[in-house]
């Protein structure tokens, strides 16, 4: 089982690193949106402050790298290519699902970043399906302990699962299981999409089973129904893979609505984010955290410094922004009037 779980981790990596994996004809809706330029921003580019603090850690901006991998050796100097370049950048950090190394815990260390990372927020990860089909609250602490994570992401992937092969699909009542989790782990428990979006629906399921946080992580980005797409051998697999290849909700869509389903629980945008203005956008629609997986992978592919930099250059579009929209501080940015609509909307 394990071993069949690797060999997609690599397929994922591979693919992400040489297929064309964007969505056909979906964006992510922040097109629709723009900061306010402001001529005369009376606050000094060198005073912008784009710090913010969650669950008692401080990050030098509101950045997460978001889940990409582990479980094998390639995977291994990724993931500490990335924490390596996360700590010195002072970001967060989540890492891709780890139950390939509950299964085989000699496939631990490919996860295990704290060595080059010691100070970042640090997000452990499992699929929430896996609560329906014998994991329990035990996998999701051993998951969290085995890489000393701040906290745990259940990731939501129904669309990939239904594209695969041996997919998990048995997904009826998985609400009350993430409920139970919520209540038993003592770190916080965030729930995200892998590229599709969460509906108001999905998030007052989750805000009800006591979620700490939610990633939206919307459509316009990576297409994960490419990507299996290009993994499929059954040929009916392929066709189902590319008719849902513009699945989703697009993540400006999906953040604007959960916000105004959910005013008080903090959200992270990610989902085809790419540059600094993405982010400030992000920000300014209610996000507390933005998230970005593609731009950091092709990099860490590379080197630890060129993440550190694709990270510089992110957060400096974001300071920059900032700077011409007249916000000094994070907080600046949701004020009324820093972010207009233009153009046609989202769709409905």
């Amino acid at each position: 089982m394990s071993q069949r779980h690797a060999r997609r981790k690599a397929d994922h990596i591979r693919i992400n690193l040489e297929e064309d994996v964007s969505f056909p004809h979906l964006t992510t809706g922040l097109e629709h949106y723009r900061l306010m330029h402001q001529a005369l921003p009376e606050v000094d580019l060198d005073q912008v402050q784009t710090d913010t603090e969650l669950w008692g850690k401080r990050l030098r901006a509101p950045l997460l790298i978001s889940s990409m991998t582990g479980g094998t050796a390639e995977a291994e100097r990724i993931n500490l290519h990335l924490a390596e370049a996360a700590e010195a950048a002072g970001v967060a950090m989540g890492l891709g699902s780890q139950r390939v190394a509950l299964e085989d815990p000699s496939r631990a260390r490919t996860f295990q970043v704290r060595r080059v990372a010691p100070h970042i927020l640090l997000f452990a990860n499992l699929g929430a399906v896996q609560l329906n089909l014998g994991y329990s609250v035990d996998h999701c602490q051993r998951a969290v302990e085995m890489v000393e994570a701040d906290a745990l992401i259940l990731h939501l992937n129904p669309l990939q699962e239904a594209l695969q092969a041996h997919g998990d699909v048995h997904w009826a009542g998985l609400a009350r299981k993430i409920e139970a989790v919520c209540r038993a782990l003592p770190v916080p428990v965030v729930v995200k999409e892998v590229g599709w979006g969460i509906s108001p629906q999905t998030a007052r399921l989750l805000a009800d089973a006591g979620v700490a946080a939610i990633d939206v992580a919307g459509a316009g980005g990576t297409s994960w129904a490419r990507v299996e797409y290009h993994r499929a051998q059954d040929p009916a697999l392929r066709r189902l893979a590319q008719e849902f290849g513009d699945w989703g909700i697009p993540t400006a869509e999906s953040l604007v609505a959960v916000r105004e389903a959910l005013p008080h629980v903090p959200l992270f945008a990610s989902g085809g984010l790419r540059t600094g203005i993405d982010v400030a956008k992000s920000i300014a629609l209610g996000a507390a955290m933005a998230g970005m997986a593609g731009p950091f992978l092709k990099a860490a592919n590379e080197s630890a410094q060129a993440v550190y930099d694709e990270i510089q250059a992110v957060v400096r579009g974001l300071r920059t922004a900032m700077f011409l929209s007249g916000a000094a501080h994070l907080a600046a940015l949701r004020e009324p009037g820093r972010l207009v609509r233009v153009g046609a909307p989202p769709s409905p």
